[in-house]
This record gives structure tokens, sequence and C-alpha cells, in this order.
């Protein structure tokens, strides 16, 4: 499948990243470092390199084994942040999990949950994937409103999930599935028919996370 080509909506745009993009991603995650250090996946054996160069040759060549599909979120042109389609699995499965991040300057600005929408309208349409989950901290407020705005249905409380910021940290579970949204998620979205309450998080849930 050939993903090379950016797919857009409006002034926003995903494509799959290149080595050239290693610079500019690397400058974004420096210069937003307080910004996106409570949010950002760190491994429980120490510290992670900031090697942009590496870690873009090891997304793609995830991409060439088809267990992932990384993509550069721009907006009028600039780099805005990543998102990272992972954990692809073919066969009875067929799923996969979505996490990204935008620049502060860039956010408040609609780009994320079009480029989620993008992305998943992506893994339903041309991999052919039938479910896609986002796993979200509870205390992370931003990430859920991309969540609430398009309709991804909630399914539960992972405790302890994934390492997060320095330890291992509870997550909210939503996903979609192909039969839910036969127009596609971003039409669904924009046209005002995106779900508001599937997303809600139950009281329950609330208080233990």
């Amino acid at each position: 499948m050939d993903l090379t080509a950016p797919r857009s909506h409006g002034s926003v745009a995903i494509r799959l990243v290149r080595q050239r993009d290693a610079r500019v991603l690397q400058n974004e995650l420096l210069s937003n470092r307080s910004w996106l250090r409570p949010w950002e996946a760190t491994s429980p054996d120490g510290p992670v390199s900031f090697d942009m160069r590496v870690g873009i040759r090891r997304l793609l060549q995830q991409y060439r084994d088809g267990a992932g599909v990384p993509f550069v979120m721009e907006s009028g042109g600039q780099v805005a942040g990543q998102l990272n389609v992972w954990g692809i699995a073919r066969g009875s499965l067929a799923s996969a999990t979505i996490g990204y991040w935008v620049s502060e300057r860039f956010a408040g600005r609609g780009i994320t949950p079009t480029a989620v929408a993008l992305a998943t309208d992506i893994c339903f349409s041309e991999l052919r994937l039938h479910r896609m989950e986002i796993c979200i901290r509870p205390e992370n407020r931003a990430s859920l409103r991309v969540v609430e705005k398009l309709g991804f249905r909630y399914e539960g409380l992972r405790r302890r999930f994934i390492h997060i910021d320095g330890d291992w940290r509870d997550h909210y579970a939503f996903a979609l599935v192909r039969e839910e949204v036969p127009e596609g998620v971003l039409q669904r979205w924009v046209s005002g028919r995106a779900p508001q309450d599937a997303a809600t998080v139950p009281p329950a849930d609330r208080l233990h996370a």
C-alpha cells in the first residue's frame, strides 16, 4: 500500500514521515519539553535517545514491515507534530493503535482531531483494518477532547498500562470499528454526526483512575 501521498482536509495534512524531517521534528521535541514530557512514552529500562534520525529509520522500517505507519502532521505546510499508527495486527484481529503529539503553538486549532480522523479513515478504507484504538492518560484533558469530538467509544480503564513520564500510568481506552463509521470518521465529524457522549468515562472509572 502506497501511503506516500499526503492526505488533507482544509489546511491540515498528514503524510508519511521522511528522513529529512529529522531536524525539524527534533527541534520541535526539544523546544516543547515542558509541554510534551507529561505525556511522552518512556522506558522502564532507562533514558531513550532523542536522535530523530535513528527514530525515523526505525519507524520507516516498521512501515516497510507492515507493523506501523508513521505520519507527520502539518498545518499550512508547517510541521505541527507526529501521528503514529502502531501495533498493526492482521488476520482475525485486524487492528492498530494511534498515538500522537502536537507542538504547543499549534494546539487548540483542530489539527489533531483532523489528523486522527484522516489517519483512521486511511486505516479503515485503505489498510482494511477493522478496529482502531486510542489510549489516553486520565489527566490529559486536551487529548480526551480529541476522542470526544470524533466520537470514539469508551471501552475501559487500563491500569498501569504504558510507561509514561517515568512510571507506569493508568490509561482510558477508546476505540472505533469500521462498521460504526461507514461514511468515514472525518465526514461524520465535520457533518456534525459524531455522537457527543460516546467517549464519556463512567464515574466509577473516573474515581479509580
